[in-house]
């Protein structure tokens, strides 16, 4: 089934949903121009680390979305794109070959379409479903590197692909929260996936690029190069886990714990003066006593190095330990810890730098939005707008037809993309 654009009036919505909050962008689309309409961040219920958990409180928290949405436009809720952020996600390399099917050899579409098929015949357990089927290269009669083989001639044509498949019941489970609360999917994406969309430039991919998403519950991973992705993973450790840390370390609550980390977090522990203190009752009106701020920023560093621990890891099975020539871009909530950039460059030997939505594919009259737009824990709703537009590629590109969950109980994938 190929990816269509809906016809409500030209409006899609991305919609974010996290396990603390979820975030919604509403825009307009007309030929190659988006236009923000508007943007509403709501509290979140039921899931945990990414994961619809209590589909009946996901349900209403969405719906309580929606109904703001409708303020923006009536459509708003009919053409949603939103993300799927559960870390029990698998990648695998996967090749299809076909016969070319035509008397004169020349490749058709329908060739593509079936060699893309049988890539994505791959051992799958009964409770993992395909989300992305993403096309590295085709190969013509053992002629490889081609993005396009449509009307060249061959009798041979393969493809090597990259298969991502997905935990079923976790997307059983989210498509039901939104359908619940009245929502009309057209899409449902891999979280790591629409936060590069969202922030990662054409060079950057080009280049050698790892999106890092620190979330609350779950950390994202996309690493691109050649403008093709390498691979994309999630872990389950986010920024929650410091204001835990924080809380055991303090012995104080964990709502706390997460204003201590907000106002006074720091990634880097010898950047703080070993002699600077918070008196606690700043935040726990009959504590007593004070705290010392290189202690709790070592509590943070060390959670941080964890989290820097896995991505190396993951950079190291794919070769590209400190081999990306444009290094790492963090977007999410947890990338507004201060120096957090420092600590990345020093754990992961790469330049850092934090991300942000891509400001020249948006319409933004007045700059109404300048400011979300510039906020990196905005970047996967952005992108997932974007993507419902415009598809993988950028703005310059014509509408393709994204690898998507079919929106009809996720019974078919509805394309493949290549990146």
């Amino acid at each position: 089934m190929k990816f269509k654009r809906a016809s409500h009036g030209n409006i899609v919505t991305g919609l974010d949903i996290g396990t603390t909050s979820i975030k919604a962008v509403v825009a307009k689309y007309e030929s190659d121009r988006a236009e923000v309409l508007g943007v509403v961040e709501m509290p979140s219920a039921g899931l945990r680390n990414g994961a619809v958990v209590e589909i009946p409180e996901a349900a209403q928290a969405i719906r309580k979305v929606f109904i703001e949405l409708e303020k923006i436009d009536k459509s708003a809720r009919k053409n949603v794109f939103a993300n799927i952020g559960s870390a029990q996600v698998k990648t695998q390399s996967s090749k299809g070959i076909v016969a070319v099917s035509s008397a004169d050899n020349q490749i058709y579409q329908s060739d593509m379409d079936r060699v893309v098929r049988a890539s994505q015949a791959v051992n799958l357990s009964q409770n993992r479903k395909i989300i992305h089927t993403l096309i590295k290269e085709f190969i013509v009669d053992g002629m490889g590197d081609i993005d396009d083989p449509v009307g060249l001639s061959g009798s041979r044509l393969e493809v090597q692909s990259l298969i991502l498949d997905v935990f079923s019941p976790h997307i059983s489970a989210l498509e039901h929260a939104i359908e619940l609360a009245d929502g009309q999917l057209g899409g449902l994406l891999f979280s790591p996936l629409v936060a590069a969309r969202g922030t990662l430039s054409k060079k950057q991919k080009e280049l050698g690029t790892a999106v890092i998403d620190i979330g609350f519950g779950t950390t994202g991973l996309a690493v691109y190069e050649e403008n093709k992705l390498v691979f994309a993973t999630k872990f389950p450790v986010g920024s929650d886990h410091i204001s835990r840390d924080i809380a055991v370390g303090l012995k104080i609550p964990v709502e706390a714990a997460e204003s201590i980390k907000i106002h006074y977090g720091f990634a880097v522990s010898k950047e703080v003066n070993a002699k600077d203190s918070l008196e606690l009752r700043k935040f726990i009106p009959d504590a007593k006593g004070s705290v010392s701020l290189r202690f709790i920023s070592e509590i943070i560093e060390s959670r941080l190095e964890e989290i820097f621990d896995f991505v190396n890891n993951e950079l190291r099975n794919a070769g590209k330990y400190g081999n990306l020539p444009g290094g790492v871009v963090i977007v999410g909530g947890g990338s507004k810890l201060p120096n957090l950039t420092d600590l990345a460059k020093q754990e992961l030997k790469l330049s850092s730098q934090i991300g942000c939505s891509i400001v020249n594919e948006w319409e933004n009259e007045g700059g109404k939005y300048k400011s979300q737009i510039e906020d990196p824990e905005f970047v996967s709703a952005f992108g997932l707008a974007l993507w419902g537009i415009y598809g993988e590629k950028s703005s310059q590109v014509k509408l393709k037809d994204p690898s998507l969950i079919d929106i009809k109980g996720f019974k078919k994938i509805i394309r493949y993309f290549t990146p």
